[in-house]
C-alpha cells in the first residue's frame, strides 16, 4: 500500500497547485486535486512554496468553523487530502454506499463542495472512534452519518 510521508503529500499538492498555475499538463489525479484547491483560494499561499509548507506545523485537524464553513483556520493539506479521499471512495464506491450516501448529499445540499464538507465531518469521526478505540474504521456507521445529513430536515 502507498504510504506518503507528511512532507510527500504536501510537496503533491503544492506542485499541482505549480503546474495549474504554470498552465503545465496534469495527471488525473492531480487533475482532481487541482480542482479541490481552486475550491480553496484561501490555501493558495500555503502551496505557494513547498519548502515552507512542508516546516509548518499546523494546530489541531479538521473542524467546522462557527458559521458553518470548514477548514479555513485548519491543515490545508489534511483538507484537501479529505477531499481527494472522499473523491476516491465516490469513484470506486468504497466503502459500499458511500457513492450514493454522498450523491444524495449533494442533491440536498445543491452543491458537491458543501456535500464534501459535511462528509467529511462523518469520516473525520470515523477515523477519530477508530483511534480512540484502538479498532478498524466502522465504514457503516460513517455511511449512515452521511445519509442522515442526506435526509434530516
Amino acid at each position: 500500500m502507498f504510504q506518503p510521508s507528511h512532507a510527500d503529500v504536501r510537496r503533491f499538492f503544492c506542485a499541482v497547485y505549480a503546474k495549474s498555475r504554470a498552465g503545465q499538463p496534469m495527471e488525473a489525479i492531480e487533475q482532481l486535486a487541482s480542482q479541490w484547491i481552486n475550491e480553496h483560494p484561501e490555501y493558495h499561499t500555503d502551496l505557494s512554496d513547498a519548502d515552507t509548507a512542508v516546516a509548518k506545523v499546523y494546530e489541531g485537524g479538521y473542524a467546522a468553523q462557527p458559521d458553518g464553513t470548514h477548514g479555513v483556520s485548519m491543515n490545508p493539506f489534511l483538507h484537501l487530502s479529505m477531499h481527494l479521499s472522499i473523491s476516491e471512495q465516490s469513484s470506486i464506491d468504497q466503502p459500499r454506499g458511500i457513492r450514493q450516501a454522498v450523491e444524495l448529499l449533494a442533491a440536498r445540499r445543491g452543491d458537491l463542495h458543501a456535500a464534501h464538507h459535511d462528509t467529511m465531518d462523518c469520516l473525520g469521526s470515523m477515523l477519530w472512534e477508530s483511534q480512540r478505540a484502538g479498532r478498524p474504521p466502522d465504514g457503516e456507521a460513517y455511511i449512515a452519518c452521511v445519509q442522515r445529513k442526506a435526509t434530516r430536515d
